[in-house]
């Protein structure tokens, strides 16, 4: 079984997941624009029972454009987030930005969400992808 860590940009928060995810998906709500600062966001899921967390984290609850709550967990020394949990929708899996692994090479999407707010030079592109509006 494959064994990944996640982490903040200082190492004092971590996330280290067992097996493939569950789901992996790109996002281009306002929410995950601002959270990852960029023009999009990508993140993993995994069943929380293959998540194990480290270090101290704060929290930040943000309604998302959806009107579903999530729980964000970041770095309360360098601000990183680390992980998410979205409460209703997705609630038993905890939600990783792609970015924050050892080795972000190893995902790759199978959705694309929220895309009437994606920019118009940003294309998703390969098999299977699944995008939605």
């Amino acid at each position: 079984m494959t064994t990944r860590t996640a982490s903040c940009r200082c190492g004092h928060l971590t996330a280290t997941v067992n097996g493939d995810p569950v789901r992996v998906s790109v996002c281009h709500c306002l929410n995950c624009k601002k959270r990852s600062g960029s023009a999009f966001a990508v993140q993993a899921r995994w069943p929380s029972a293959q998540v194990k967390t480290e270090g101290q984290s704060r929290t930040f609850v943000m309604v998302a454009d959806s009107g579903n709550s999530a729980t964000f967990h970041f770095c309360s020394d360098c601000g990183s987030d680390v992980y998410y949990v979205n409460n209703g929708k997705f609630d038993d899996l905890i939600a990783i930005p792609v970015g924050a692994f050892q080795d972000p090479w190893f995902a790759t999407p199978a959705y694309s969400v929220w895309e009437e707010r994606k920019h118009a030079w940003v294309e998703i592109s390969g098999e299977g992808v699944t995008h939605s509006f």
